[in-house]
């Protein structure tokens, strides 16, 4: 991977639940965002986002709903926290480079959570303490 130093941030590690509740097969292993994130943001207007910037590694670590955007391309998973605001983040696989990524982070409508669950496209994220 080059220049991670320069323009990535370590926010997490990816784990198997995550998988095993997606369907998905991606590595485990470092997740990362872009240093230029919050510029991001901010040119989205996605303003409600910068203050949750900081709860990046808590969002990947303890979810409350996992799922898969079927819209789009490559190896991708997103998860979605219940903060002051619903917020979503975007989770992909760079295949070139071989490392995840935060690849979008904004605000989710409670009646678009409802209707992504009842279309089964998230689930609600549950980790049995049992295994």
């Amino acid at each position: 991977m080059r220049n991670t130093n320069d323009k990535l941030i370590q926010v997490g590690n990816f784990y198997q639940e995550l998988n095993d509740m997606t369907g998905t097969n991606l590595p485990l292993q470092k997740i990362y965002r872009s240093k230029g994130l919050p510029s991001h943001l901010i040119k989205e207007k996605h303003f409600h986002c910068l203050k949750h910037i900081d709860d990046i590694p808590d969002i990947i670590k303890n979810p409350d709903y996992v799922g898969i955007n079927p819209n789009e391309k490559g190896d991708t998973i997103e998860l979605i926290k219940i903060l002051d605001k619903n917020i979503l983040i975007g989770i992909k696989l760079d295949t070139d480079e071989n490392y995840l990524y935060v690849s979008t982070m904004y605000n989710i409508q409670e009646p678009k959570i409802q209707r992504r669950l009842h279309s089964g496209r998230i689930k609600k994220f549950i980790i049995d303490k049992n295994k």
